[in-house]
């Protein structure tokens, strides 16, 4: 096997110096750049050769590579050889520091050794580096001489130098492949499933297969998937893992897991990638750039504090990443990013992997077999994924943003009139809700004329961008508005039938022009494609063929369930035939609601969690419940609750659980899936209807599309998506071998076929015809508990 290194790679590793600076990254999309390439090309003569491919054969740390380029133009003629290296960047040539022209240069050098060492013959190269600042496309051409063995001794000092890190990453490798090999279950048995789950997973990584994999709340999927990803690291099956979550308290479990498996003599080094909000420090958050201590200089300190860490730490979370970031004085975010090129399972959001906008382009540039992605709770990525692959736009701050640049007209003046321009533009695409005087329009074709408007103030804006403001609130503002005008832009790259072109006023009438799309699943799967091997697990994945199709719709997925490992007399299910909450019937469904969670709660006294699916219903349930039940001590779900605020109402749970406490939350929110309250802190759930997702326009097209293409448009947009969020909250219950409940299934729909076919095995639900036999049926499970 031929390990590959491009050119660019290798010169940028070894000789990036100076200052993280984002003004010095040009925004140019790869599209625009090679077809500047293209145009000065084909300017050339005929003995101008353009892209030559050039590569070489080395041996690194007894490790073999292919060290491979192209040179963007190349003249030869007879010992002679001009190197022509074209780059293009948004800033002035003056402007660029030295740091970034020893890249170019540098790049420059190497592609000099690779043809002279390949064509001896030709003993000194002219180095031509053409530099096209755009997008007015001003150029500038210098030049430089580079004999033979200079390029050589150049050449050499590259692959010194990264041969010494080659090793370091190789004797972390060498090491974690031996303990991987002789590490143990770290358990001293395994839990009901957890074997044949590993099994799977280990078996979907030899062969490079992507499996969706269903194991009930509490089987432990994460150790299931980790362990069994590391055990094929050890015999050299995969070399990366990727933990991907929708949620920083999944991350936590995996933190978790990995620290057990190190505390069992595994050798590993993983990192969780925090996101820049979270992770940048206070200090340095309303810095420019130029002026940030944690910026300036950056790479300059970088290579010293990697090897710090390197040597002293395996696991590296977010309190490790800021610990040395603050020693070296590094912005911990890139920092992270960094780090995270010598270490063995990355643990992070899915947008590293599935996000056009922010995905991790070190990792993921190119397919990569050596990858494996773990996907934590892949049921989430269905709805996050539609938000990442749909942009739209607003006319809401466009009257401010024309009003502010009306200001120094010598420097705002051509920003003005293309904002002013751009406004027109949106008004008469928008016009068609007020000649059919509606709220909202689906068109299928997306607005060729007004997208080219949007292109249009990206470049208005970017060439603006690069001067000097003196009015910050303008510049921040025309910043965050760009920002999305490149998101959409970026959308509209990928627009074909799976989306739709909606034009809408929200609830503030601000008009809406958005790409929606309504199936993702080609997106990814092309992500998926990245890695050799993909494990998509969850404790909801039912019906498997549903998830199978919108999270990849791939022929050759695998399947793979698995039973509770819990004792099914454990818990039971009432489904209460008596209530109906269908929305004409919310009002009057209340008090037979809380009458319900009444006779729960006196049968046995604890702690219970009711879930209702939406804020208003859940405020009408609790607000009759307080004035029934005065005496009864309650909890309820914020609409917006910070981190400490959830830890609060989780730890209300854990404490005093001789009294009853009454918690309300909303079905498919923040408590309904990911808190892990074991044995008696939790000793009863309700769920209040069938979870389905209000009727809207955008969840109407996804039913339109989905019936067309199988005709179960209702199920996809509606009904398993509201399924989902009852069996997650359900799944709250049942923790360990030792918690005992009941769960409540408060919408007389649960008896229908429609939804009983959706069911889990191990759900044997018992169906209640009025509120006394609900009463019996709860106290009859506690007393035959007690026998």
């Amino acid at each position: 096997m031929i390990n590959k290194i491009g050119v660019r790679d290798l010169v940028d590793f070894i000789l990036k110096s100076g200052d993280l600076n984002s003004k010095l990254n040009s925004d140019n999309t790869a599209q625009q750049g090679a077809k500047i390439h293209r145009k000065l090309q084909k300017k050339h003569g005929k003995e101008y050769q353009a892209e030559v491919p050039l590569a070489k054969n080395i041996k690194m740390n007894n490790i073999n590579f292919q060290i491979d380029g192209r040179i963007d133009g190349l003249i030869l003629k007879e010992n002679q050889a001009e190197i022509e290296e074209i780059k293009t960047s948004d800033t002035i040539f003056e402007d660029l520091p030295n740091s970034i022209l020893q890249l170019y240069w540098g790049q420059a050098q190497a592609y000099a050794y690779l043809l002279m060492d390949a064509n001896p013959k030709i003993k000194k190269a002219t180095l031509k580096l053409t530099y096209v600042q755009t997008p007015d496309e001003q150029i500038t051409v210098k030049f430089k001489e580079i004999s033979q063995s200079e390029s050589k001794q150049f050449f050499q000092s590259l692959i010194n130098e990264y041969e010494e890190w080659l090793k370091l990453r190789s004797d972390i490798v060498a090491k974690r492949n031996k303990s991987a090999q002789a590490m143990k279950f770290p358990f001293t048995s395994f839990r009901k499933g957890q074997r044949e789950l590993s099994v799977a997973v280990y078996k979907t990584i030899a062969f490079n297969k992507h499996l969706f994999a269903q194991a009930p709340t509490g089987t432990g999927k994460t150790i299931s998937t980790l362990f069994p990803a590391i055990k094929g690291m050890g015999e050299k099956l995969c070399n990366r893992i990727f933990y991907l979550t929708a949620k920083q308290s999944t991350q936590n479990i995996a933190e978790n897991t990995m620290n057990l498996m190190a505390n069992k003599d595994l050798y590993i080094k993983s990192i969780t990638i925090t996101s820049k909000e979270k992770i940048t420090f206070d200090e340095e958050k309303e810095l420019k750039p130029e002026d940030n201590p944690y910026m300036v200089g950056y790479y300059d300190r970088l290579k010293p504090a990697i090897k710090k860490v390197l040597e002293n730490e395996n696991q590296i979370t977010r309190n490790v990443v800021q610990k040395y970031a603050k020693k070296y004085t590094l912005d911990p975010f890139e920092f992270s990013l960094d780090l995270s090129l010598f270490c063995d399972v990355i643990i992070g959001d899915y947008n590293y992997l599935f996000d056009p906008q922010v995905y991790l382009q070190r990792f993921f540039a190119v397919e990569d077999s050596n990858n494996v992605f773990l996907i934590d709770e892949a049921h989430n990525l269905i709805d996050r994924s539609r938000d990442m692959y749909s942009g739209e736009l607003s006319d809401s701050k466009l009257n401010e943003l024309i009003k502010m640049s009306k200001n120094n007209p010598d420097i705002n003046d051509k920003l003005h009139r293309a904002l002013k321009s751009f406004k027109q533009s949106f008004n008469i695409n928008t016009k068609v809700l007020k000649d059919n005087n509606v709220d909202q329009i689906n068109i299928i074709e997306p607005l060729d004329a007004f997208n080219k408007q949007v292109n249009k103030l990206v470049d208005k804006i970017h060439a603006w961008l690069k001067k000097d403001h003196p009015e910050d609130k303008l510049n921040d503002e025309i910043l965050e508005y760009y920002f999305k005008l490149l998101h959409y832009q970026k959308i509209n790259e990928y627009y074909d039938d799976t989306y739709k072109t909606r034009i809408y006023h929200d609830y503030n009438n601000n008009t809406i022009i958005k790409l929606f799309c309504m199936d993702p699943s080609p997106h990814l799967s092309e992500s998926l494609q990245l890695g050799g091997s993909a494990i998509l697990f969850s404790a909801t994945l039912s019906p498997m063929n549903y998830y199978q199709r919108v999270l990849g719709h791939e022929d050759d997925s695998l399947a793979f369930e698995i039973e509770s490992p819990f004792p099914i007399n454990n818990q039971q299910l009432i489904s209460t035939n008596y209530i109906e909450t269908t929305y004409k019937q919310r009002n009057n469904s209340i008090n037979l609601i809380i009458e319900s969670i009444f006779d729960m709660i006196s049968s046995k006294k604890g702690h219970y969690i009711i879930f209702a699916p939406s804020n208003k219903y859940l405020l009408m349930i609790v607000e009759a419940f307080e004035k029934r039940y005065p005496h009864i001590q309650t909890t309820v779900q914020k609409t917006s609750m910070d981190d400490k605020e959830r830890q609060s109402f989780i730890d209300q749970f854990k404490n005093d659980k001789s009294e009853n406490l009454v918690g309300f939350a909303l079905l498919g929110g923040i408590f309904s899936e990911g808190i892990d309250l074991k044995y008696d802190a939790l000793i009863g759930v309700g769920i209040v209807s069938v979870g389905l997702p209000g009727l809207s326009a955008e969840n109407n097209l996804i039913r339109d599309y989905f019936d067309k293409e199988n005709g179960h448009g209702f199920e996809y947009a509606y009904q398993l998506p509201g399924l989902n969020n009852v069996m997650q909250a359900a799944g709250r219950l049942i923790r360990t071998n030792h918690d005992l409940g009941n769960i409540m299934l408060m919408d007389r729909r649960f008896r229908q076929q429609r939804y009983q076919k959706f069911f889990p095995n191990n759900w044997n639900v018992k169906i209640s015809y009025n509120k006394n036999n609900t009463k019996t049926l709860i106290d009859n499970f506690w007393h035959n508990i007690k026998k």
